[in-house]
């Protein structure tokens, strides 16, 4: 069944969401395409890609249907984290070291997890960092502008907030924020040769990201003097009921929270230019009452961005939902991307709307114990970078089309020219 999206169309037998060559399609391919798998009768089962490191499993079912994602992430007691969430893959158990963080976890043990972080990741704890937020963003205008138009977006803008804030805020020194940045875009490169050139050498470049990431929380950790105002600390300190994070909790989450932390929001600030770039209407309406539309702005950029693409669960026990009969070990894909263009939920779908009142999207993650511990942080960052940008560069605009990374999980942006 071939189905139109986005104004192209695309047999059903044409789509194969585990060949990379389907990530390197132009972006309204990709659109319809997934417009052909929610109109399916029921989700589209896949084999697993070669990733070379671990071993293809049984094939994973994709749901692409709001739905769908919305009522999986409800019941994390039959679609289950544990077994891994951000590889379609079981890895190698070394890889647990570095990224088997509370996203890999189900409750009771992430609940316990969640409930120490959460601790230290406070709306309160957040507030102290909100001037350096807008004082960092003000730098990185008055920057760009003494550099002029023509430099790329993504170093000289999207990706210098998340990355200050975060590691500002983690207590890490200025001297090992590239450190941060390179190890992050190794992680989240999904084979994009621009970031792992030989395949071949994948799980050791990915655990080596891991293995220097979690070297530096944990000096930081023990370090003397170490400031008791960050994140780290309070980290460190934090105690429910007598439990506290061992030093490779730590340091596993200390992976989550700067990888997710920069390379998401990075690539919604992208996206977002290139949205105000492409639909001029838009930029007028936010313009014309900032303060009132920025919030339905910022939702909207992150609803088409979707900068994490998927995550997956597996099924625990036999169970039926949607009119589909899933198999204990099972393995499903929640495609928030696609369900952010669900025509079902939102009307005119591929279209840059601010002031669209259809949702939720999932564009931070389903509803339930894995929503996105940053989302606040990630709004605040954004409000603030695009305030600054349209108050002293209104005309700022994205060049060209952005150069896209080779991925399925993240929906990243590596490099985009600007003009202003």
């Amino acid at each position: 069944m071939a189905v139109s999206g986005a104004g192209a169309t695309i047999p059903l037998a044409d789509i194969d969401l585990s060949d990379m060559a389907f990530w390197e399609r132009p972006m309204a391919e990709r659109e319809a395409a997934f417009a052909v798998l929610r109109a399916q009768p029921g989700p589209v089962r896949f084999p697993e890609p070669d990733i070379g490191f671990a071993p293809a499993g049984p094939g994973y079912y994709a749901l692409v249907r709001h739905a769908d994602i919305v009522e999986a992430s409800r019941n994390p007691e039959i679609f289950c984290s544990g077994r891994s969430s951000t590889s379609i893959h079981d890895l190698p158990a070394e890889f647990n070291e570095y990224f088997g963080s509370m996203i890999n976890m189900d409750d009771p043990r992430h609940a316990r997890l969640r409930r120490i972080v959460s601790r230290a990741f406070t709306p309160k704890m957040i507030k102290q960092f909100e001037d350096d937020v807008q004082a960092e963003a003000t730098r990185i205008v008055d920057d760009l502008i003494a550099k002029g138009p023509g430099c790329d977006f993504v170093t000289e803008v999207a990706a210098k907030l998340p990355l200050k804030i975060i590691c500002d805020m983690m207590g890490i020194p200025e001297e090992h924020y590239q450190t941060v940045f390179d190890a992050s875009n190794v992680i989240l490169s999904g084979g994009d040769p621009e970031f792992i050139e030989d395949v071949s050498r994948a799980a050791e470049l990915l655990l080596g990201a891991g293995q220097r990431l979690q070297d530096l929380v944990i000096s930081l950790a023990g370090a003397d003097g170490a400031g008791d105002d960050t994140l780290i600390a309070a980290l460190t300190r934090a105690n429910i009921d007598g439990e506290k994070l061992t030093m490779q909790e730590l340091g596993s989450f200390f992976i989550l929270l700067v990888v997710a932390g920069n390379e998401t929001t990075r690539n919604a600030i992208s996206h977002g230019l290139h949205l105000f770039t492409e639909n001029p209407d838009q930029r007028e309406l936010l313009l014309a009452d900032f303060d009132g539309r920025a919030a339905g702005a910022v939702e909207e950029i992150v609803r088409l961005a979707s900068p994490v693409a998927w995550m997956r669960r597996t099924v625990t026990r036999d169970h039926e939902m949607n009119g589909t009969r899933y198999r204990e070990g099972d393995k499903v894909v929640l495609y928030y991307w696609a369900a952010n263009r669900d025509e079902a939920v939102f009307t005119d779908p591929y279209r840059f709307d601010i002031l669209r009142t259809e949702g939720p999207h999932v564009g931070f993650g389903g509803p339930g114990p894995h929503f996105c511990l940053g989302a606040h942080l990630a709004r605040r960052e954004i409000t603030v970078m695009f305030r600054e940008l349209f108050t002293r560069l209104p005309r700022i605009r994205s060049v060209g089309e952005p150069a896209r990374l080779r991925s399925s999980f993240i929906n990243g942006i590596k490099r985009m020219g600007c003009d202003f």
